[in-house]
């Protein structure tokens, strides 16, 4: 929990890497996928209206995004993701039915050191996988049942997986993502202008696709590293399967190899 007391210092360091790419794709294959919880109406790093909150939306790791901050290429792209197994579980489960969602990327789960939105393209995440969808769920547009468990073999403790092994595949949002019909769900906030991409429909053509905000802004590819109980007023400090909002922008320059962020806060852990 955390409690207003006394001041703490937070340190954490960001190493800045200038030596990745962005990772390229096929349009079908496997990935896996965690989950984490959005406000309804929430405005994501695409800036996508907020009304898509109220369909199925996921986030993608930074590398495939494509920005390491705002929207990326990756912005506005339908998949269709279908659960296969777990693989922290022992026995790994395999549900006795198969559960698919359609899902429209709204967000961006940052790179790390660890986690599962960690993939580069020297390298793939712990589940070996290149991809990793963070699907917002709970989510009224997402049933409540559909991660699947067996608390009978595993334990009250299983009765969310937490990770899942998945196979993804590219389609058209225009005749399968459930929001593509309400106007109010398509395209980016209009106040947003230029801070926002959303496409209703993309298909990879530069005139339907967003580009990479930090490559056209000169924004390095960054990994956050924690040292101290609590970092704050310091971008990109949130565990690796929570996203962050387009409206906080990193701001690190270009030149810097490492960033010390130190803070001072009226809150600490307990």
């Amino acid at each position: 929990m955390i409690k207003k007391s006394a001041y703490a210092h937070a340190f954490a360091f960001y190493l800045v890497s200038l030596a990745s790419a962005w990772i390229q794709y096929p349009p079908d294959g496997f990935a896996t996928m965690t989950h984490y919880t959005m406000p309804s109406d929430f405005v994501a790093s695409c800036g996508c209206t907020s009304d898509s909150s109220q369909f199925p939306t996921a986030a993608m790791n930074q590398m495939a995004y494509g920005s390491s901050t705002s929207y990326g290429p990756a912005c506005g792209k339908c998949f269709k993701l279908t659960l296969l197994n777990t693989f922290l579980s022992d026995p790994p489960f395999y549900p006795p039915e198969s559960k698919s969602v359609v899902i429209k990327v709204t967000d961006l789960c940052p790179l790390s050191t660890t986690g599962w939105c960690n993939a580069t393209e020297n390298g793939p995440n712990a589940g070996g996988h290149d991809l990793n969808f963070d699907l917002v769920w709970p989510s009224s547009a997402i049933p409540d049942d559909f991660f699947p468990s067996n608390e009978t073999l595993y334990g009250a403790s299983y009765s969310d997986f937490g990770v899942w092994n998945i196979s993804y595949a590219t389609v058209t949002c225009q005749s399968n993502w459930a929001g593509s019909k309400d106007a109010a769900a398509l395209g980016s906030v209009a106040s947003l202008g230029d801070g926002g991409c959303c496409p209703a429909n993309p298909t990879g053509n530069a005139n339907n696709t967003c580009p990479s905000f930090s490559d056209q802004s000169g924004v390095p590819y960054v990994i956050s590293i924690w040292f101290g109980r609590l970092c704050t007023y310091c971008f990109c400090c949130s565990p690796d399967t929570t996203t962050s909002s387009s409206s906080y922008p990193l701001t690190i320059p270009t030149s810097a190899l490492v960033v010390l962020c130190a803070s001072l806060s009226y809150y600490s852990l307990s």
